[in-house]
């Protein structure tokens, strides 16, 4: 059922965000530090006997230096430079598997498809980086609550570096054009472009859809136990509520709705009114507060978290090429 409120008051929706003071000192200070170790790109061609796609087993120095998997993927032969698109995963997902069929490298981008650290080893798209920085304190199962504690120590904050260093990775290629760079994703991928792309300057564009990690409060708020996600955060304060005001701090600096504010790329977005996982209105605080007056978001009235599927991975192909002209 549409259990959100109707669309008119959706698309007006600005709850106040609770952005940090010293957000964007976090920020930048978060980033300069990573960014004092080289990106240091490795790349391996897989030989899948493909014919129009070249395949490569990808690295590049994420948070800390942290080795940071991925596959690139090129269209047969290319030369460039090309437009890039670095693609981010789903919650519990990886890069996946190398011979996994994906539209970008077919329709001439180079493709790079990032491993979301920690992530991959049971759900159902495989990973294959680990993070090499435990939580602190107590945690419930999941990664929202890894290291909720203390902003520094939060997973995201490593999750979400890593995501701006994909941008790094992908503009270091000699094939890839560094003014036509896009980044795109759904549900917590959608929540990692967002924040991507409020650390990543001079993005070509942003897709995402039914994004995830937006807006913490009113998401815990309508999350129960068994909620998938937010209900990890349910289930902490339910044996520590003495928590709540630290929990919710630390949040605030890892809220993709608040680093969206950052982003000045045009942006495509999806939502589905039928989304229980990550609420309409989570995603059109997302929206709504978004950087850029170039925007636009497609809205499934009759869709849960699938949001469009695959009319939507249509829609963003038409809309990214569109962008290039």
């Amino acid at each position: 059922m549409q259990f959100d409120f109707p669309l008119e008051q959706l698309r007006e929706h600005r709850p106040p965000l609770n952005k940090p003071e010293d957000f964007d000192e976090f920020w930048d200070a978060t980033l300069a530090q990573a960014r004092t170790h080289d990106i240091d790109v490795r790349m391996e061609e897989v030989d899948l006997g493909y014919s129009g796609v070249s395949t490569y087993d990808f690295s590049f120095a994420g948070f800390g230096g942290n080795r940071i998997s991925g596959w690139l993927r090129l269209p047969a032969d290319a030369t460039g430079p090309l437009p890039a698109y670095v693609q981010y995963d789903g919650y519990h997902g990886g890069r996946g598997w190398a011979h996994e069929p994906h539209v970008w490298p077919l329709a001439g981008f180079a493709h790079l498809s990032v491993d979301t650290r920690g992530q991959g080893g049971g759900g159902w798209h495989s990973g294959n980086t680990a993070d090499p920085i435990g939580g602190t304190g107590p945690e419930s199962a999941g990664w929202l609550t890894r290291g909720i504690l203390s902003p520094d120590d939060a997973y995201y904050r490593r999750v979400f570096c890593d995501a701006a260093r994909a941008v790094d990775a992908a503009r270091a290629l000699e094939m890839v054009d560094p003014t036509r760079v896009f980044v795109g994703g759904g549900s917590q991928g959608g929540g990692i472009a967002l924040a991507a792309a409020g650390l990543s300057e001079g993005l070509a564009g942003v897709n995402a859809d039914v994004p995830f990690l937006c807006d913490y409060p009113e998401a815990v708020a309508l999350a129960d136990d068994t909620s998938l996600g937010y209900g990890e955060i349910v289930r902490m304060l339910r044996t520590r509520s003495d928590w709540e005001e630290t929990v919710f701090r630390t949040l605030s600096y890892v809220d993709a709705a608040n680093l969206a504010t950052r982003a000045t790329a045009p942006l495509l977005m999806s939502v589905a009114l039928m989304d229980a996982v990550c609420a309409p209105r989570t995603v059109f605080a997302a929206y709504n507060g978004y950087g850029s007056d170039d925007k636009d978001i497609v809205v499934y009235p009759y869709a849960g978290h699938e949001g469009g599927g695959q009319r939507q991975e249509w829609r963003k192909l038409e809309w990214v090429r569109s962008r290039l002209g």
